[in-house]
């Protein structure tokens, strides 16, 4: 066998140097992060002194937290992108595509080094209040996260591919670049017009290419702002900054990590158990159960597929043995990922309010009876769709209903806990997630006994990876979005829905649609953090509640998230439930048309996502 290269043989042992350097860090990070917001809650609550640094400290560990999960995330892989069109292409056009990103990557990270150095140097003479910290120690996790971004982008080129197929990638965005820059006067001449070519044209040639979402959003965003105005580029790295520093988004990895947890620790289980035994004997019993328990379960989590990884290996067995089809399975559980999105916690509630500006108090109140409607929706047409074969054998004895309740008491009592205790306005979201995080261990350790320290370390870590995923989206979106607001973009939006016929009932139909659409192609999260500044001034002007607005949008954006051919949920769902999506994709129209029946009446009663709040 031929010796591989000198230069070649080191590069794994570069790629190993990152990943000792961040995983670690990264988890450290997560575990002091929990550990100081744990201390603040008792030290606010229990001793009525609260810790004035607590909130400081944990959010100037935070951007250092998103920067080195979004690297740990593109090490792995996990960055979310468009794939329906690459996996559709030929292995040699795949292998070019996957090149093409990696190089579009490299050059983000290149071209936001020294604007993230510019910006660091900047913040060095602003003192944090409570610990009188350089700010510039917290922003420097911007810059540390750029330099590791390309380090990774460039390992990968050199282990993963071709270095001709590389140089013409390079070559290609040269040339690119070169007509961009002497076509200045041209573009510029275009007006609002140039939009098209670096926000239409570039993000979604980027996205269908497999580029990473964030990093679509970060290069349209420089070219725009390099091609078309005289604007420096330190701007998008302060927007960045501010996108992902909002002390509400500190939930974020809270959530993911109390997610991952409640599988270890046994909750998911015990819930799924006890409804199983409580309905499982009626007709379409257990589909039911299914859509019970992501009920419950869901937004605790940061991601549906780990809401559908802990329900569906549990009822997926039992579920075949009565009758149902592979397919049939995964559309319910496609459509149970639709259904769940505006329950609170959710973490899409959580940062709708933090881009948006409403309240997440509110939204928690008024996402509950619309995923409520959505949930009915699936068990009339649940059971229309099966028969007698999927009931149980017979009723079970009162006795074992009683043990199983017992049994699940305890996991049961932590969905309800953080829902009242958020409703009632006892504590923030952020809060109540640390308290939850420590509940969850002492159950899985000293209730269920399924708790195992040495899990503890790969989910701090897949914690890290998926809120630095998320939190790098948000960033980039920022940016983009005040790039779209200094263009007059949103000006024209809202003059153009404005002028439409139909009003409100029109604006209302548009919104579904264009959600719908970005659902199915950016997933939920890019797609509100982008247009949701955008469109939600425009829904107040023609008087819609920010409330029942955001329940449209998020039901919207379910729907197409789960819906083939493009939704990456529905795929997902697909692999969780070990189903082809051909036997699936033909099933799960039914039960979307469930999902979305119930958001056509959120649409027109503005008192099923309204009526709970409390009035000014």
């Amino acid at each position: 066998m031929k010796e591989r290269p000198t230069k070649q043989r080191h590069i794994p042992h570069v790629d190993q140097a990152i990943a000792w350097i961040t995983e670690p860090l990264a988890a450290l990070i997560v575990v002091v992060e929990v550990v100081i917001l744990f201390a603040g809650v008792i030290a606010r609550y229990a001793f009525n002194r609260p810790l004035l640094w607590s909130d400081e400290l944990a959010a100037g560990l935070f951007l250092w937290l998103a920067l080195l999960g979004s690297v740990i995330a593109l090490r792995r892989g996990e960055h979310m992108r468009m794939t329906a069109l690459v996996n559709r292409c030929t292995p040699t056009w795949r292998r070019r595509l996957t090149t093409a990103s990696m190089v579009l990557v490299a050059m983000v990270a290149v071209a936001l080094i020294a604007p993230a150095q510019d910006y660091m140097t900047s913040q060095w003479a602003i003192f944090t209040p409570a610990l009188h910290l350089h700010d510039a120690l917290r922003v420097a996790g911007l810059l540390a996260g750029m330099l590791l971004l390309l380090i990774i982008s460039v390992v990968r080129l050199l282990e993963e591919c071709e270095w001709h197929e590389a140089l013409a990638t390079i070559a290609l965005g040269a040339i690119v670049a070169s007509v961009l820059w002497f076509a200045h006067p041209a573009i510029a001449a275009l007006g609002d017009a140039s939009l098209i070519i670096f926000f239409i044209g570039m993000v979604g040639a980027c996205v269908a290419g497999g580029v990473p979402i964030a990093f679509s959003f970060m290069l349209s965003t420089l070219a725009y702002l390099t091609f078309d105005t005289s604007i420096p580029l330190s701007v998008v790295v302060s927007q960045m900054d501010q996108g992902m520093s909002s002390l509400e988004l500190l939930a974020v990895p809270l959530f993911v990590l109390l997610g991952l947890l409640l599988e270890t620790a046994g909750i998911a289980k015990a819930i799924v158990d006890f409804f199983a035994l409580l309905v499982g004997h009626l007709r379409g019993g257990l589909s039911y159960v299914l859509f019970i328990a992501m009920f419950l379960i869901s937004g605790i989590s940061g991601s549906k597929a780990a809401d559908q990884a802990a329900v569906a290996p549990v009822l997926f067995p039992e579920m075949k043995k009565r009758g149902w089809e592979g397919g049939e399975l995964v559309a319910q559980l496609a459509a149970a990922g639709a259904m769940s999105e505006t329950i609170p916690p959710s973490l899409v509630l959580i940062i709708i309010g933090s881009v948006t500006s409403v309240s997440i108090l509110a939204l928690f109140t008024g996402g509950l009876l619309p995923a409520t409607l959505a949930a009915i929706a699936l068990f009339i047409v649940a059971y229309f769709r099966s028969d007698a074969s999927t009931a149980g054998a017979e009723r079970p004895k009162i006795s074992r209903i009683a043990r199983a309740f017992i049994v699940a008491v305890p996991g049961l009592v932590l969905p309800l806990l953080i829902r009242v205790t958020v409703l009632g306005g006892v504590a923030t979201a952020t809060e109540v997630s640390t308290v939850a995080i420590f509940y969850t261990i002492a159950i899985g350790m000293f209730v269920y006994r399924t708790f195992t320290w040495r899990r503890v370390y790969p989910i701090l870590i897949e914690t890290a990876s998926l809120s630095g995923a998320i939190l790098l989206i948000i960033g980039a979106a920022t940016a983009m979005g005040w790039a779209l607001t200094q263009a007059g973009f949103a000006r024209d939006l809202f003059a153009m829905v404005t002028t439409m016929p139909g009003g409100r009932v029109g604006f209302m139909a548009i919104s579904i649609v264009i959600f719908l659409v970005l659902g199915s192609i950016l997933e939920g999260i890019p797609s509100i953090v982008l247009v949701g500044p955008l469109m939600f001034p425009v829904a107040r002007q023609f008087g819609i509640n920010d409330v029942q607005y955001t329940m449209v949008v998020i039901l919207a954006m379910g729907i197409g998230l789960f819906a083939p051919p493009f939704g990456v949920g529905f795929y997902q769902s697909c692999l969780i439930g070990r189903s082809s999506s051909d036997e699936a994709i033909g099933r799960i129209f039914p039960y979307l048309g469930g999902v979305f029946a119930a958001l056509l009446l959120v649409a027109a009663i503005p008192w099923l996502s309204t009526g709970f709040l409390a009035k000014p």
